[in-house]
């Protein structure tokens, strides 16, 4: 359980895209995607967090059918759920006018880095898995954290 316990704690952080989708910075480049001097533009971050999303459901998913621990199964089972609500809930914030990204999240292909960790994690069993999992939920959480935390103060 000790294993499990720097996950619990990023789990608590699954809700933060609604909180942070209710920005209304208008930071963007006519030429794209702007993530300079520690600012994060709205595209960018609308564009970012739902990918983040979907690598937490899909993973967790495959962790709920191969996973050899009952808690693996029961914190994947969580992150399903915290991370569905969040997803919808970020959604729900764009088609209310939250924000004023030109851009809504209708489930983005993964990007290659987040595929290829899915594809490691198809292709591990029993408490491979499990380790594999978990280091990849953990690493997981960084990147769309810190998105967060800079969008938040941009």
């Amino acid at each position: 359980m000790k294993t499990l316990l720097p996950l619990v704690a990023v789990a608590l952080l699954a809700g933060a895209p609604a909180a942070f989708a209710q920005s209304n910075d208008t930071n963007t480049d006519a030429v794209g995607p702007m993530v300079t001097d520690n600012k994060v533009d709205t595209q960018t971050f609308v564009t970012t967090v739902p990918n983040a999303n979907i690598f937490e459901i899909e993973s967790s998913r495959l962790a709920e059918e191969k996973s050899a621990s009952a808690d693996v199964k029961a914190f994947a089972a969580d992150m399903i759920k915290d991370h569905t609500k969040a997803g919808e809930d970020f959604k729900a914030a764009l088609s209310q006018g939250q924000t004023t990204a030109s851009i809504k999240p209708s489930g983005p292909a993964l990007q290659p880095k987040e595929q290829q960790m899915l594809d490691e994690l198809k292709g591990a069993s029993g408490k491979d898995f499990d380790a594999k999992y978990i280091k990849m939920q953990t690493d997981a959480h960084k990147d769309p954290v810190a998105l967060f935390s800079t969008y938040a103060n941009s």
